[in-house]
């Protein structure tokens, strides 16, 4: 299993930072870097949550169904995956965000993967030694382009 923690903190407000997260519009893939057009679906949504697939063609493919849930108001958004072909179960994402004196949000992530089948644990070993920073430079990534 792969547990990765970091934090970052971007000059958007906590409700951009919220938007940025959980909006599944036609701009998701061209916001987030892991995503790509061909491995990203919406198969429902409504307050406080979405059913999404997203992935990429990296490795050949790699893509999870995950479930959504967020809360604007104590700054959580919660992402389990449902079926993938490299994560299994007990795989997620958690976010907290929390508003910063200068007005922008300070963001904790955490990650845990549990690699399925060779290309995830692959991949999972490859999160252990350098997932903190390709994570945390995507999401600056996804941050700056949702802003712009």
């Amino acid at each position: 299993m792969a547990r990765i923690h970091f934090r970052l903190e971007s000059k958007l407000a906590p409700g951009a930072v919220l938007d940025a997260l959980t909006d599944f519009g036609p701009r998701r893939a061209q916001v987030w870097p892991n995503i790509d057009d061909e491995h990203f679906k919406l198969h429902g949504e409504g307050p406080g949550w979405a059913e999404v697939t997203e992935g990429s063609s990296v490795a050949g493919g790699v893509w999870e169904r995950e479930k959504y849930t967020w809360d604007a108001t104590s700054g959580s958004v919660a992402v389990e995956t449902i079926d993938s072909n490299t994560w299994g179960p007990g795989s997620r994402w958690d976010y907290r965000l929390s508003p910063t004196a200068q007005g922008g949000t300070a963001i904790d992530v955490t990650v845990e993967r549990h690699g399925k089948g060779l290309k995830g644990k692959l991949i999972e070993l490859g999160l252990v030694v350098a997932g903190t920073g390709m994570l945390r430079s995507q999401m600056e990534q996804a941050l700056a382009r949702s802003a712009g």
